[in-house]
Order: C-alpha cells, then sequence, then structure tokens
C-alpha cells in the first residue's frame, strides 16, 4: 500500500482540483457555513441518523475534530469559479492493513444540489483514495430515499452491496439504508475507459 510509502503531504494534498470545484483543506472561516448546514432539517433528514438539528457546540467538535485535525483526510468543496463554498466531504476509518475506507459527502448550500458537484467532488475523492494512498476499496452508506445521491454515487462507480432493511425512520414511514462500494479495480478500469 502506498500509505506507508509516502509522506502524508503526498497523500493528503492540500488542494485537488477539478474542471468545476477544489477541494481544499478547511479553514475555520468555513465554521459558520458547517454550522448553518447542519441546522438544516432538510440536510439532516438526507445524512444524519438523527433529524434532530445539530448544536452549535455539537457542530463545533465535529468541526474540529472530524474536519480541522492533522489527523483527518477531509476538504472543504468549493465552486471554482467564484471560490464559492458549498460542502465538504471526508475518509473516516481509514484502514490501511485492508486498504479501505469510508466515504463521506455533504453538499451543504440547496442550490448546488443537482448540478454535478457533488460527483466531480466525489471523483477526485475516489482518485485520492486509489493513486495517491493506494487503497483497496471505499465504502459509503445512503439512506433508500436519498435517489439524487444514489445517483450520484453509480455515476462514479459505486455499486449496491447491501442494505440494513427499514433502518430509518422518516416522517412515520421506515426506509432502508444502503451500503455501496467501489474497488480499485474497477474504479480503474472506468478510469481506462473513459480515457
Amino acid at each position: 500500500m502506498v500509505l506507508t510509502d509516502l509522506s502524508r503531504d503526498a497523500w493528503h494534498p492540500r488542494t485537488m482540483e477539478g474542471s468545476r470545484v477544489v477541494l481544499r483543506h478547511h479553514r475555520l472561516d468555513d465554521l459558520p457555513h458547517v454550522r448553518r448546514w447542519y441546522r438544516d432539517p432538510e440536510l439532516a433528514r438526507l445524512t444524519r441518523y438523527s433529524v434532530q438539528p445539530m448544536t452549535d457546540d455539537e457542530v463545533d467538535r465535529f468541526f474540529h475534530a472530524r474536519l480541522m485535525s492533522p489527523e483527518s483526510v477531509a476538504y472543504a468543496i468549493d465552486i471554482r469559479e467564484g471560490a464559492r463554498l458549498i460542502g465538504l466531504t471526508t475518509f473516516s476509518n481509514l484502514d490501511p492493513d485492508n486498504g479501505s475506507v469510508l466515504f463521506h459527502i455533504t453538499i451543504g448550500e440547496p442550490d448546488a444540489w443537482g448540478q454535478g458537484y457533488g460527483t466531480e467532488a466525489t471523483g477526485l475523492m475516489l482518485q485520492l483514495a486509489f493513486e495517491r494512498i493506494g487503497l483497496h476499496r471505499v465504502g459509503l452508506s445512503v439512506f433508500s430515499f436519498n435517489e439524487r445521491a444514489i445517483r450520484s454515487y453509480q455515476k462514479s462507480g459505486f455499486q449496491l452491496e447491501g442494505r440494513a432493511r427499514e433502518a430509518i425512520m422518516r416522517g412515520g414511514e421506515r426506509f432502508d439504508e444502503f451500503t455501496m462500494s467501489v474497488l480499485a479495480q474497477e474504479w480503474r478500469a472506468r478510469q481506462d475507459g473513459a480515457a
């Protein structure tokens, strides 16, 4: 695995640039945006197990522990044109021994939903996982009613591999939670096909 052979700066670059988005390390001035996003009930419905808005203290702890920590692999998502912050993306549960990680992404600005920014940011994170870090598998979980996210993940090469039946309650109705993943060889085959 590449992870042990390179310095952290090599496998966790300060920025990664796509055609429409730039991923960059978080700054303290991102915190008010993250607070606003995690107070949004619609965002909570789509991404969190609890639909209760997070308190500022909870968001602050999350921001400093998961997004600003030098131990985290976390990025802010900016639209390239205008450098506007629209979301965040992270890896968690990095397992170098088994070559796997869990992927998370949040597009916090509703007017940026459905514009392809999340798909491009996902592609940059997969490139980081498979080309720079040298991982074998990237997994995620998503609620079955979040169809926009599922389509984006499928465009990026993720495949459905399991479901936790009726694991999520929203509006008095039960929904499944899907597990999806993409493997390094699948990602490389897609890159070769696109080329």
